[in-house]
């Protein structure tokens, strides 16, 4: 793969790095028309990355075939208007098979999950994300880092031995141990992408990212163009605007140990009669309590 295909993928990165909701119909399956109208909506919102099969896109609730069917619902859907990068996961040959599947359908990126298993060593996640992303050559890799035992020693190592290891999605709510961790990596190695999106994006971005994941741009894409535009341009006291004004609705997202992280932004969506608010367990739908208040800041926002 040519260097300029990869520049063109940092650059992609280094932006809003959306991660659509997968809606479900009434039998409890994907449904795939409410799926392409909600990233037709964020495309036609001006958004260009889409990570299908992200947290917020519930992968750890879709089994293996319906992970495959969002994938290639997303790349359909985006053609050449967006980036992809499919989130892949789970075991080793599972996350392989996920980034082949990915490779095939002309996906560009992968986003590796962090490994979920009990027991993970700094050098195992090395083996862990070297395994994948020897895979595939082609495709710039993502590693979602959201253990903050792991040094910025392991990933240049990484990237030593896998050059297409292009981006860090880095999600541990620590601003410092975020600006720390990228110098010892090679803060211009990597395109560092916020991994806990809009709330903590100003605080990263001042320490180098360049790019933040977000869910809430499902509901509402202008406020989430509005913040990367504040921080390109340096303008923090704009960005904290933003900030204010999607406050509560990501403080409802974090509660309980991030609990309705999903279910507020479908909670949001249906609201707004896009899509309907069923979730999968281990997550929940909002009580009807609180349900009208969602409802009401996605109804404040300029959608």
């Amino acid at each position: 793969m040519s260097s300029e295909t990869f520049e063109t993928r940092r650059t992609a990165l280094a932006d809003v790095v959306a991660i659509p909701v997968t809606p479900f119909a009434e039998d409890g399956t994907v449904n795939q028309d409410t799926h392409r109208a909600l990233l037709r909506r964020l495309l036609d919102g001006g958004i260009t990355t889409l990570t299908p099969n992200g947290n917020t896109g519930e992968f750890y609730a879709l089994t293996p075939e319906e992970r495959h069917l969002v994938t290639e619902l997303t790349v359909e859907e985006a053609g050449d208007r967006a980036h992809i990068l499919v989130g892949v996961g789970h075991d080793v040959p599972t996350a392989v098979a996920s980034a082949r599947h990915a490779r095939e359908l002309g996906a560009g990126m992968v986003m590796v999950h962090q490994p979920v298993h009990p027991y993970v060593s700094q050098g195992g996640w090395v083996d862990y994300h070297r395994a994948i992303a020897s895979a595939v050559p082609e495709l710039g890799v993502v590693p979602y880092i959201r253990n903050a035992q792991l040094s910025g020693d392991r990933l240049a190592e990484l990237a030593d031995a896998c050059p297409n290891v292009i981006g860090v999605k880095y999600a541990v709510p620590d601003a410092a141990r975020f600006g720390a961790f990228a110098r010892d990596a090679g803060l211009e190695r990597f395109v560092w992408i916020a991994g806990l999106a809009e709330p903590y994006a100003p605080s990263y971005f001042s320490a180098g990212a360049t790019g933040f994941t977000s869910g809430l741009v499902n509901v509402a894409p202008a406020v989430s163009l509005n913040m990367i535009e504040a921080l390109r341009s340096g303008d923090y006291p704009a960005a904290m605007k933003v900030w204010e004004q999607i406050r509560r609705f990501e403080e409802l997202r974090a509660a309980n140990g991030s609990a309705n992280n999903v279910t507020v932004v479908k909670e949001a969506l249906a609201s707004l009669g896009l899509c309907r608010r069923e979730v999968r367990p281990p997550s929940r739908e909002l009580p009807e309590a609180e349900r009208a208040e969602v409802a009401a800041i996605a109804a404040g926002w300029s959608i």
